[in-house]
């Protein structure tokens, strides 16, 4: 069995930030879960005592919180702060820039279109910044039934895939007098993306490692899918099934911005030690 990892992979620049932050801030808590990745929070908690909680409202004065990456609601920062608590903002730079457009586009009068999944913790915190509300569409189809001013402002979720992102452009431009199209996903997801899909056109079956909450791994997966229909997203190597290799002779292997190092190792021994 031939194993062959993609040219780019894994953890991201604001996800190998936010772990450093949280590993220097041992005996704290953060709020929400700090990456999408459910065997690296258990790290965290085990090796460096830190904690999650879901409730901003928890925290007490003088306590740590620690912000995730994917950044937290407007309003949610204001009341930490006002309470005392000691925020360490570990919200990834890429996040603060749609969040920033956001608001500085609102303020000017724009109409706020973000692209992106709207239950997805960093759409929430993106859309709390624009003044005067933003609508969240998943693909271009939403926007038929929808009136806006004469001028908008497009934004993306930062993992979200390019192309879906310019059909929602291009349906735009023709149809309103200015749309500024802001390009807000970030460069590790489009270098990843490349990434498998340029190794899952030559694989014959694809492993995508990842968090089953997180979005950007679930979009490597889609893009491994449509070229490689043996395409499995797994959290780690013990969602594997052997029986998928029967057969097969190239395996590729991806895995999502959340997804740490060592799990991908533990992913690709098992593999050679039970696949011949």
């Amino acid at each position: 069995m031939k194993i062959e990892l993609a040219e780019s992979y894994g953890f991201c620049f604001g996800v190998k930030r936010a772990i450093e932050i949280a590993e220097k801030n041992k005996n704290s808590s953060t709020y929400g879960a700090l990456i999408h990745n459910s065997k690296e929070i258990a790290r965290l908690e085990k090796d460096f005592k830190v904690g999650l909680t879901d409730d901003h409202k928890s925290f007490k004065a003088g306590e740590t919180a620690v912000v995730r990456t994917h950044g937290i609601p407007k309003n949610e920062l204001k009341e930490l702060k006002d309470n005392e608590v000691n925020v360490v903002d570990a919200t990834c730079p890429y996040v603060r820039k749609p969040q920033k457009i956001c608001q500085k586009m609102s303020e000017e009068g724009y109409d706020i279109i973000i692209f992106g999944d709207e239950a997805h913790p960093e759409i929430k915190g993106v859309k709390s910044y624009a003044q005067y509300g933003a609508r969240v569409v998943t693909s271009a189809d939403e926007l038929k039934d929808m009136k806006f001013k004469e001028r908008i402002a497009l934004v993306a979720q930062t993992t979200r895939r390019v192309e879906d992102y310019m059909e929602i452009a291009n349906y735009l431009i023709p149809r309103h007098k200015e749309v500024r199209v802001f390009n807000t996903i970030c460069n590790a997801t489009f270098e990843n993306q490349e990434a498998v899909r340029k190794i899952s056109s030559q694989a014959d079956i694809m492993i995508i490692i990842g968090g089953k909450n997180s979005s950007n791994t679930k979009q490597l997966f889609s893009i491994s899918n449509d070229d490689c229909q043996d395409s499995y997203h797994i959290e780690d190597e013990n969602d594997i099934d052997y029986a998928w290799f029967k057969d097969k002779n190239f395996c590729g292997i991806s895995a999502g911005a959340s997804t740490p190092d060592w799990i991908i190792q533990n992913v690709i021994n098992a593999i050679q030690e039970n696949v011949k």
